[in-house]
């Protein structure tokens, strides 16, 4: 095998993985949500969590989690879904705020009834805010939402779209 077969192997396997991680980071870049803890979140005491040697506290003392979603358009609506299990339909609240959708809400943690430690926390918990482009107007006062089986559902119907107008400007 000659050098240059194996420069060109390395550099085909290089650009694989530098393809992968630029569209896995393209995907979440937007999916990446902020979880804020408070007191109504009803976390454990970091006294009852086992953290891994070396953790900077994980997923726990991040906050961080992805909240996965897509976006579905058609001729008359567009239909977002995302993707947020453990919680009940009264902790979001949705509007469309000009191009964007902006889902509030709060995952709350659900305690054992039993003594015991966390081995493992990796599910983020408190109040989040996940903002999804929409990429047509639409008639965000008829929208609606269902949540169902872990999945937020939104349907929007789009606005007509408006014919060009045109206006005749003095030049003062």
């Amino acid at each position: 095998m000659k050098v240059d077969d194996i420069r060109q192997g390395v550099e085909s396997w290089w650009d694989k993985v530098h393809d992968g991680w630029g569209r896995l980071r393209d995907s979440a870049a937007g999916a990446l949500t902020r979880f804020r803890a408070d007191e109504t979140s009803r976390l454990p005491a970091a006294a009852d969590i086992d953290l891994p040697a070396g953790s900077a506290g994980g997923a726990f003392g991040a906050g961080w989690a992805l909240i996965g979603g897509d976006v579905f358009e058609d001729e008359r609506r567009l239909v977002v879904r995302l993707e947020v299990p453990g919680m009940a339909r009264e902790d979001f609240d949705i509007e469309v705020q000009g191009s964007e959708l902006m889902v509030r809400g709060e995952k709350r943690f659900e305690r054992e009834d039993t003594q015991g430690r966390w081995r493992v926390l990796q599910c983020a918990y408190g109040s989040f805010v996940r903002r999804v482009p929409l990429p047509a107007a639409v008639k965000g006062e008829q929208a609606r939402a269902v949540y169902r089986e872990g999945v937020l559902k939104i349907e929007l119907p789009k606005t007509e779209p408006q014919a060009p107008r045109s206006r005749t400007i003095a030049v003062g």
